[in-house]
């Protein structure tokens, strides 16, 4: 089945609650939390996603985009996070790993993700801890970028890979979703699209969400 995880980024941040209820036919909430360091735009935190958590049912996919996660990857599972990603590039292997045990610790869903520079192989080393792995298909940082078409052989083969040691694992993909885009990530091997301008910006977005899922 293929899951959809709107972005709030590209929701009304003066009426949030009404927009998180706007796409209720969704499967997951995607919220990216950028700190200003390791990409270069300031957006969320702990506080916001206590707040989100008190206003839906769906859960919270936590897409963090900040330096050195370790610190605060158990804050936001207490926050309401059901899945929390990492970046690989954001710290050492060791307190990457780290990081992941906690997020696991917590009773939650952990993840690693990739930005567009990063090859496939980065994910290897986690694999086997993931229950999600988050391929960008955008530079992080900002919404609304053009999809990157040619980090399609990258899903390809994390898919074959989670497919021989971790079938359990999602493989999602944040980044220029939209009703074409969202076919080829499909046919690549993702299961879990993020969507932000393709789901709001949509007269009809239950209907969007539908025709994203292919």
């Amino acid at each position: 089945m293929i899951k959809i995880a709107p972005s709030i980024l590209s929701a009304d941040f003066a009426n949030l609650e009404r927009d998180i209820r706007r796409v209720a036919a969704a499967d997951y909430l995607h919220v990216d939390v950028m700190d200003g360091s390791f990409v270069p735009n300031i957006t969320i935190g702990i506080p916001v996603v206590a707040a989100i958590r008190k206003v839906t049912e769906l859960p919270l996919d936590v897409h963090l985009m900040i330096d050195r996660p370790v610190r605060y990857v158990e804050q936001f599972c207490q926050a309401g996070a059901d899945i929390v990603t990492v970046h690989v590039e954001a710290d050492t292997q060791e307190n990457t790993r780290r990081a992941l045990a906690l997020i696991r610790g917590q009773g939650k869903r952990a993840g690693v993700v990739l930005k567009p520079g990063t090859p496939a192989e980065a994910a290897l080393p986690f694999l086997d801890s993931c229950g999600i792995i988050l391929v960008m298909t955008v530079e992080p940082g900002f919404g609304g970028q053009k999809f990157m078409a040619d980090m399609m052989p990258k899903l390809e083969r994390l898919r074959g890979w989670i497919d021989e040691r971790n079938p359990g694992c999602e493989l999602e993909v944040d980044g220029g979703m939209d009703p074409v885009t969202c076919k080829t990530v499909i046919a690549s091997g993702a299961n879990v699209l993020v969507a932000g301008s393709a789901v709001y910006g949509a007269e009809d977005i239950p209907g969007r969400i539908r025709e994203l899922r292919g």
